[in-house]
């Protein structure tokens, strides 16, 4: 588990199905995704996510608010070895109801999550992406000091061609360890 300032970031349990799938149902939270979970999609999500971290240390964690035990999301670096063109690879990613934007949790998580990447597992690089229409998040990467490569923007394998959510921009933080993997701002990073 990783603790930040105001995030418990952990593996996933059974009772994170209900509010995860309310986070999932707003038309906002969905608007750059195929669409809403069902709780047994939910589930298998968790499945897959607490198998991930099993294997590899990491997954994307459940984001828990620590002030009231609430789940916001969740946020984390995982393995991808999808059929993505950079893959096998890191991925940070975050999903976070829309009551929560706004308050730098995303920056927050994904900070702490990037620092676990680096400098606990010595992960090289990381990427993230999103649709280019989503500007929040990519000025969530920005903030976290990922880099836009241009030329590896990409149509989502996942997705048909064609599809409006298809096309994908990509974006890298390489570790810097000699000068700290992460920038240096918001909270630290407590390891449990």
């Amino acid at each position: 588990m990783l603790e930040t300032e105001r995030l418990l970031l952990r593996p996933w349990r059974a009772g994170d199905v209900a509010p995860f799938v309310a986070i999932s149902a707003d038309p906002a939270v969905t608007e750059f995704l195929p669409g809403p979970l069902s709780a047994d999609e939910a589930r298998a999500l968790f499945t897959r996510q607490n198998a991930l971290y099993e294997l590899y240390g990491t997954c994307y964690f459940a984001a828990q608010l620590k002030a009231t035990d609430e789940l916001v999301g969740f946020v984390g670096v995982k393995y991808v070895d999808a059929m993505l063109p950079f893959a096998p690879c890191y991925e940070v990613g975050w999903r976070l109801g829309s009551q929560w934007w706004g308050a730098g949790l995303a920056t927050e998580g994904a900070r702490a999550a990037l620092r676990h990447g680096f400098d606990k597992l010595g992960l090289d690089e990381i990427v993230s992406f999103t649709v280019p229409a989503n500007v929040r998040s990519r000025r969530v990467m920005e903030r976290l000091g990922m880099v836009r490569d241009v030329a590896g923007d990409f149509d989502h394998p996942a997705l048909p061609a064609g599809h409006a959510l298809a096309r994908h921009v990509l974006y890298r933080l390489g570790c810097a360890r000699s000068s700290g993997s992460v920038p240096a701002q918001g909270p630290t990073l407590k390891l449990r």
